[in-house]
C-alpha cells in the first residue's frame, strides 16, 4: 500500500496522490480517442481510392485526355508530401490533438470543393488541399494514438489506422463498382466531407497526448490528460516518472531538425525510414491503384477485373484487421520477417502466370486472381500494419514531430514513386519482368528487417529512447528485443 500513498515528484512540482484524478470511463476513453483519430485514416483510404471509380466518368465530364487524368490522380500523393512536412511543425508547436482536429477540417474543405469543382483545375486544386490533409493525417495520427496508448497495447491501438485505411479503401471500390451510374462522381467524392466532420468535432472532446502536454505545458497537465485514459493511479505514477525522465533536461542540440540527425538517433532513422520505403515500393499501392489495369492487359474483361479489384480491397482490409488483432502479440518485426517472403514468393507466382498467358476463364486466369490475392494477403498483413506503427515509436520525444513527418513524406514519396512509373515499367519490359522486380523489392525488405529493424513490441516509447542513447538499439544475434519478455528473462537467468 506503501506506493498508493507517496508523493509523486514532477521535477520541481509535488503532486499529492489524492489530486491524481482516474476517470470512470478511462478504457472507453482511450478506445474512444483511438477511433476518432483512425477515422483520418478511413479519409484517407477512401480519398485516395475513389479515384479509381470516379475517373473515367470524371474524364467524361470534363474531356480529359490521360496526361490530365494523371494529374487528377497525382494531385493527391504530392499534397500528401507538402501535408506530412507541415504537419510536424504544427504538431510540435499546437499539439497531436490540435493538430488532427486541423487535418479533419482540411479534409472537409477539399472533399467539399472537389464536388463542386466547376472546371479540371479546380478538381486539381481541391485534390491537393485533400493531399495535404491525407499527409498531415499520416504524420499526426499514429503519432497521437501511440502517446495515448499503453505499452502493451500501443501496436493494437496505432494499427487501427491501418484498419481505417482498409476500410476506406473498400467502401471506396464499393461505392466505385456499385453506385457510379446512379450517383456520378460528385457525390462519390464529396461524401467524405460528412465523417470528417464528425472527427472535426468530436476532436474538441478527446485527451490531449500526455507527452506533448509534458514537454509544453508541464507535468500537471499530463496527469489531467493520463487521468482520463488509465485506469489506476499506479499506472499514472508509472508513466509521469518515466515521462518527467524524458521531457525534462533536454539539451537543445537533440531538438526539433538538428536533434533528428544526431548519430545516436540514426539507427531509429535507418530503420523507421527503411520500412517505410518498403512499405509503399513493395508494391501494394500499385495493386489498389492498377489491378484492373493489369487484369486487361492480361486478357480479363471490364466486369472480371472491377470484382477483382475489389477482392484485392477486401483483402487488405481483413488482413490488416488480423494485423492490428496480433501485431502486440506476434511482434512488429517477427510479423514483417513472416510474411515477407510469402509477399515475394506470391509476386514470382504472379509474374510466371502473367508470362504463360493464359485464356480467360482458364485455370491459369484462376491462378493468376489467387497469386494476386495471396501478395495482398502477405503484404497487407505484414510490412503494411508495421510501417505507420514503426514511425510513430522509434524517435524521441524531443524530435519526434518532425522526425514523424519525415517518415510520413518517405512514404508518400516512396507512393508517387511507384504510382508515377509502375504502368511505364509494365509497358517497357511486360507484367511478368514487372513483378518478379517487385518480389526483389519484397525480399529485399525482408533482408533490411532482419539486419536493421530491432522488436520494439512490449517496450514503452521511453525504453526506445533510452535505447538509442545506450546504443543498443540495432538488433544483434540473440538480442533482437528492445525490452526482453518474460519467457526470455528466463532463459537468459537459467
Amino acid at each position: 500500500m506503501e506506493n498508493d500513498t507517496k508523493t509523486v515528484q514532477t521535477g520541481r512540482e509535488h503532486i499529492d496522490p489524492a489530486s491524481i484524478e482516474v476517470s470512470p470511463n478511462a478504457k472507453l476513453m482511450l478506445i474512444l480517442a483511438a477511433v476518432v483519430a483512425a477515422i483520418c485514416g478511413g479519409l484517407y483510404g477512401y480519398d485516395t481510392g475513389i479515384i479509381s471509380g470516379t475517373l473515367p466518368l470524371i474524364g467524361d465530364d470534363f474531356r480529359l485526355g490521360a496526361t490530365m487524368k494523371e494529374w487528377v490522380a497525382s494531385a493527391i500523393l504530392l499534397g500528401a508530401i507538402f501535408g506530412a512536412f507541415a504537419a510536424g511543425g504544427l504538431s510540435e508547436k499546437f499539439g497531436r490533438r490540435n493538430t488532427t482536429c486541423m487535418v479533419s477540417g482540411l479534409f472537409v474543405i477539399g472533399a467539399t470543393a472537389c464536388s463542386l469543382a466547376p472546371d479540371v483545375w479546380s478538381l486539381i486544386a481541391a485534390r491537393f488541399v485533400l493531399g495535404l490533409a491525407v499527409g498531415g493525417s499520416t504524420q499526426v495520427v499514429p503519432m497521437y494514438i501511440s502517446e495515448l496508448a499503453p505499452q502493451e497495447r500501443r501496436g493494437t491501438l496505432v494499427t487501427m489506422f491501418n484498419v481505417a485505411i482498409g476500410l476506406g479503401i473498400l467502401i471506396a471500390n464499393i461505392i466505385g463498382f456499385t453506385e457510379r451510374v446512379n450517383w456520378g462522381w460528385r457525390p462519390m467524392v464529396g461524401i467524405a466531407a460528412i465523417p470528417a466532420a464528425i472527427v472535426f468535432v468530436s476532436m474538441f472532446f478527446m485527451p490531449k497526448s500526455p507527452r506533448w502536454a509534458a514537454e509544453n505545458e508541464g507535468m500537471k497537465s499530463a496527469i489531467i490528460h493520463l487521468g482520463r485514459i488509465r485506469t489506476t493511479k499506479r499506472a499514472i505514477r508509472r508513466e509521469v516518472h518515466t515521462i518527467r525522465e524524458n521531457a525534462e533536461g533536454i539539451d537543445p542540440k537533440n531538438r526539433g531538425w538538428r536533434g533528428l540527425f544526431q548519430p545516436w538517433v540514426r539507427p531509429a532513422l535507418v530503420a523507421a525510414l527503411g520500412v517505410a520505403f518498403f512499405t509503399q515500393c513493395g508494391g501494394l499501392e500499385m495493386m489498389i491503384y492498377y489491378t484492373p489495369t493489369f487484369l486487361n492487359d492480361a486478357g480479363f474483361g471490364a466486369s472480371s477485373a472491377l470484382l477483382a479489384s475489389l477482392g484485392v480491397a477486401v483483402i487488405y482490409c481483413i488482413m490488416t484487421f488480423l494485423g492490428c488483432m496480433f501485431v502486440d502479440r506476434i511482434g512488429r518485426r517477427r510479423l514483417m520477417l513472416i510474411m515477407g517472403p510469402g509477399a515475394a514468393l506470391s509476386l514470382v507466382g504472379l509474374g510466371v502466370m502473367f508470362m504463360s498467358h493464359p485464356a480467360p476463364g482458364s485455370v491459369g486466369a484462376y491462378m493468376i486472381v489467387a497469386f494476386l490475392l495471396l501478395f495482398m494477403m502477405f503484404n497487407s498483413g505484414g510490412i503494411q500494419v508495421c510501417g505507420w506503427l514503426l514511425g510513430a515509436e522509434m524517435f524521441p520525444l524531443s524530435m519526434r514531430g518532425q522526425a514523424t513527418s519525415l517518415h510520413a513524406a518517405t512514404l508518400w514519396g516512396a507512393d508517387l514513386l511507384v504510382t508515377s512509373t509502375a504502368l511505364s515499367m509494365a509497358e517497357a519490359i511486360g507484367l511478368s519482368w514487372t513483378m518478379w522486380f517487385y518480389a526483389f523489392v519484397n525480399l529485399a525488405s525482408v533482408i533490411f528487417v532482419f539486419f536493421f529493424v530491432p522488436e520494439t513490441a512490449g517496450a514503452s516509447l521511453e525504453d526506445i529512447e533510452e535505447a538509442l542513447i545506450e546504443k543498443r538499439f540495432r538488433p544483434t544475434p540473440g538480442n533482437t528485443r528492445i525490452v526482453q519478455s518474460d519467457d526470455e528473462d528466463a532463459e537468459a537467468a537459467a
